[in-house]
């Protein structure tokens, strides 16, 4: 499928399949990643997979959002890495992590993997239980799965503003 085809079909999964990601897929969805620009080719990303059944039951006591997933991944960046502009001092490190996001979200859905971002976690369980060290940053988590027989999008999922209400050419 092209692109704008692969984009306009992706929607974020909420009900998966109770079935394993093979490791092969999941490679390939990280492979996705890796391929992702980052500020200066920096790559301050770092990415927790969590599979197994003792990692994934920890990840209901960081965040409601975790739809029984049987596969998630967690996007941190390394503090201590990362382009940062020179003129204000603004870090590209959360934007790269939100570039590395998308590319797995959209490799994902060309393996017939489903995702959904989700923002709603609370870091400070997330260090506690999965032992993140303190100079790397949680930005994104991606519960991921193959879609449930009734998955489908949610009713606003097709609604879009007017491009014109935000695109500018020129000035604003």
């Amino acid at each position: 499928m092209n692109f704008f085809e692969l984009a306009k079909s992706r929607y974020s999964v909420r009900n998966f399949l109770d079935k394993k990601v093979p490791k092969e897929t999941i490679d390939k969805i990280l492979a996705y990643g890796h391929l992702a620009p980052t500020g200066c080719n920096m790559q301050p990303q770092r990415i927790l997979v969590i599979e197994s059944e003792e990692q994934l039951e920890k990840l209901k006591n960081c965040t409601r959002s975790h739809f029984d997933a049987p596969l998630a991944m967690l996007i941190c960046y390394n503090k201590n890495e990362g382009w940062t502009r020179r003129y204000d001092g603004a870090k590209s490190a959360p934007v790269d992590c939100s570039i590395v996001t998308t590319h797995l979200m959209l490799g994902a859905w060309e393996l017939g993997i489903g995702s959904c971002w989700v923002m709603s976690f609370d870091p400070v369980a997330m260090r506690e239980n999965y032992n993140i060290p303190e100079e790397l940053e949680p930005v994104a988590l991606l519960v991921m799965g193959y879609p449930s027989e009734d998955s489908a999008p949610y009713p606003m999922h097709s609604e879009f503003r007017p491009l014109e209400d935000l695109i500018s050419y020129n000035s604003f």
